[in-house]
């Protein structure tokens, strides 16, 4: 509950984690049937870059800024993927510039055909306040204080029977790995057919690996492991990078992936030669 993404928002994690999205919302598109997102820690929704708080730490300068700067050079392919993602960036920054970084609900919105509907669950008492604002008479999004954890249980499967769920838990606790799971075993029976994200920090590494043996054991038939590390220290002490588990990926995702990851790492390291990423099937293909 005292988690504040507003110091983070636009970082690395936030460009690899909404890259992922988007790339998933894209492929369910390519169907005319509607769908739903369940964004289970939806957050503030969108981030003032130029407040106090983005300020004092400037991640987002090493994040969607160095993406922003580097884009225009960017391989063709790489910018045809990456083009629903900077255009949902652009679209809270009709001026230019970057003032404003929207966080994974607004992205979604952003991208929505007028089909589309989204779920966004906040607990925090004054973040839901804010994101409700943003979307307040949208009759395509419903915002509702709620644990993001319960919502798994509440919200499956959507009435569309086809849809993404976001899971992106702040980690203030080690459990968390122990929560998504939890998440996960609940959510798959309910919505077995759904695209669950799962995002972790890469920071303790051997919870990491246990949590990744734990996902090999649910017996779930197709679950893609995916990171992009900034720096390569090998402690447990600094987040190095961030990982995001797909279950039930779009089949275009893993080449996809392929595209883009070298570039992204490229321009997000911390200094050169520090970038890296990776792409694992921990069941399936």
């Amino acid at each position: 509950m005292n988690y504040r993404h507003i110091f983070h928002a636009g970082n690395f994690a936030d460009v690899f984690k909404h890259i992922v999205l988007t790339r998933v919302i894209a492929y369910m598109q390519r169907k005319e049937a509607a769908f739903r997102v369940l964004d289970t820690h939806a957050g503030l929704g969108l981030y003032d870059l130029s407040s106090d708080q983005a300020q004092k730490t400037g991640e987002w300068k090493t994040g969607i800024g160095k993406v922003l700067d580097a884009a225009d050079n960017a391989p063709a392919d790489v910018r045809e993927l990456l083009a629903p993602y900077l255009d949902a960036v652009g679209s809270f920054n009709p001026e230019g510039g970057l003032t404003q970084y929207p966080g994974s609900p607004m992205i979604a919105r952003a991208m929505f055909r007028n089909q589309d509907r989204l779920t966004a669950l906040e607990l925090h008492p004054e973040d839901f306040e804010v994101l409700h604002s943003h979307f307040e008479g949208d009759f395509q999004a419903r915002v509702t204080k709620l644990d993001g954890w319960l919502g798994i249980k509440s919200h499956l499967p959507p009435k569309e029977r086809r849809g993404i769920v976001l899971v992106d838990p702040p980690f203030e606790v080690y459990h968390e790995f122990f929560n998504i799971l939890t998440a996960l075993k609940d959510g798959h029976k309910r919505f077995a057919t759904g695209t669950f994200l799962l995002w972790y920090p890469v920071k303790h590494r051997k919870g990491i690996s246990e949590f990744r043996d734990e996902l090999r054991a649910l017996k779930i038939p197709r679950i893609l492991d995916t990171s992009l590390e900034v720096r390569s220290s090998g402690a447990d002490v600094r987040f190095d990078g961030s990982g995001m588990i797909v279950v039930n990926p779009p089949y275009a995702l893993e080449s996809e992936l392929r595209t883009i990851l070298p570039w992204l790492a490229s321009v997000l390291e911390f200094r050169k030669g520090s970038g890296s990423y990776a792409i694992n099937w921990l069941a399936g293909e």
